[in-house]
């Protein structure tokens, strides 16, 4: 399965200005890293936002949201963001937003040897 390239060009409009913007390849699509970190990744027309524990449940409550769920355990601060929950360009920055927050915060994972 592909992802939805025309969400991976919006995405990588709305980062342009980002510090050290990085795109990998990865969770069957496309991950982009910003500061060495995690922040936004497609994978096929889903958008998945790392926003952080402390906007977890919040985010949860809002329609087309799920949670991310690895190897049967819910990854609190990651969540999946329907293309409904994304549409309009109002909804689409506030979640661009909420993960650059986050990101500011984050800690990148250890490099591996």
């Amino acid at each position: 399965m592909g992802y939805d390239e025309k969400l991976a060009d919006r995405i990588r409009a709305s980062l342009s200005g980002a510090k050290a913007l990085v795109e990998k390849k990865m969770f069957r699509g496309v991950c982009f890293m910003v500061n060495g970190k995690m922040c936004i990744c497609v994978g096929g027309n889903e958008m998945m936002c790392r926003i952080g524990p402390d906007r977890f449940e919040e985010a949860l409550e809002k329609p087309g949201v799920r949670p991310m769920i690895l190897r049967g355990k819910i990854m609190k601060g990651f969540v999946f963001v329907s293309e409904d929950a994304r549409r309009s360009k109002k909804d689409f920055d506030y979640w661009i937003q909420l993960s650059l927050q986050f990101n500011r915060e984050a800690k990148a994972s250890k490099k591996k040897a």
